[in-house]
């Protein structure tokens, strides 16, 4: 019988996240599968459309095809991300929940420091990112008791410890990361066993895609997530929607000494 007691705080969801955990043991398709029957109506998946969350709307769908999955849209998404979203949407014949940032946040903070605030400092960037991010999340999430994401360890140094299944204080919800343990070469292998839509942009060397004018291409032998803010230095890659558990970025507002924060975004 699917157990849909509501979970609302950390002590409630202890026995939740331990069995969770014990199903992830099983692979990611039983944890999601765990999730949804747990869960039901009130588990939902954060797609940013890159390779990760591909693999996971395929299993997901293949679960539960009526399964909830929201992509944020910032209003600066590559025009690629936009063409994966249309090609998603018709191969699985389903429909994203889409969040954009709140009208009135945008206009003030580009009327007031200008449609490029994040080249000119850290604090810049991390504003940019809350408005057009990290709020919109946070109404994606109201009245979900668990969400999925495709964060992986194997992604970046900051995400080395991430947990299969954990404690989201920010969203009082439970957090699941069904492919935590999976490589690189696991992802990519999935994706392409199963004829998966990928976005174009990682066959032009994106790795991890986020905004247009804040990702680029990875050189040889550069981390996946060197394409992103590639002009701070000592800052983690992050913007804001996993931080719990992880190393806190630095708190200064310069762009990061030996790095010139671009006048335009590097094509």
């Amino acid at each position: 019988m699917t157990d849909m007691t509501r979970t609302t705080d950390k002590p409630a969801s202890a026995a939740a996240i331990e069995a969770l955990t014990a199903a992830g043991g099983g692979g990611p398709e039983a944890l999601l599968g765990a999730l949804v029957q747990r869960y039901g109506n009130r588990v939902t998946l954060a797609s940013s459309l890159g390779a990760e969350d591909q693999v996971l709307t395929h299993m997901l769908l293949a679960i539960e095809p009526r399964a909830r999955i929201f992509v944020l849209d910032t209003g600066r998404l590559h025009q690629e991300t936009y063409d994966l979203m249309a090609r998603t949407m018709s191969r699985y014949g389903m429909r994203y929940e889409v969040l954009f940032p709140d009208a009135t946040a945008v206009q003030e903070m580009v009327s007031g420091e200008g449609p490029n605030l994040f080249y000119a400092s850290v604090a810049g960037r991390k504003r940019c990112c809350e408005v057009r991010k990290v709020e919109p999340l946070g109404r994606a999430l109201a009245g979900a008791d668990a969400w999925i994401t495709g964060l992986r360890r194997a992604q970046s140094p900051e995400r080395g410890d991430t947990p299969l299944v954990e404690w989201d204080a920010a969203h009082a919800a439970v957090k699941a990361n069904p492919l935590a343990e999976w490589s690189d070469e696991q992802v990519w292998d999935y994706l392409r066993a199963h004829g998966v839509p990928c976005n174009v942009l990682h066959d032009r060397g994106f790795l991890s895609i986020g905004c247009a004018p804040c990702t680029r291409a990875v050189e040889p032998g550069e981390p996946a997530r060197a394409g992103r803010w590639w002009w701070e230095q000592g800052t983690a890659k992050e913007c804001g929607l996993h931080v719990d558990g992880r190393p806190k970025e630095r708190a200064d507002g310069d762009a990061g000494a030996g790095r010139r924060a671009p006048a335009e975004r590097r094509r």
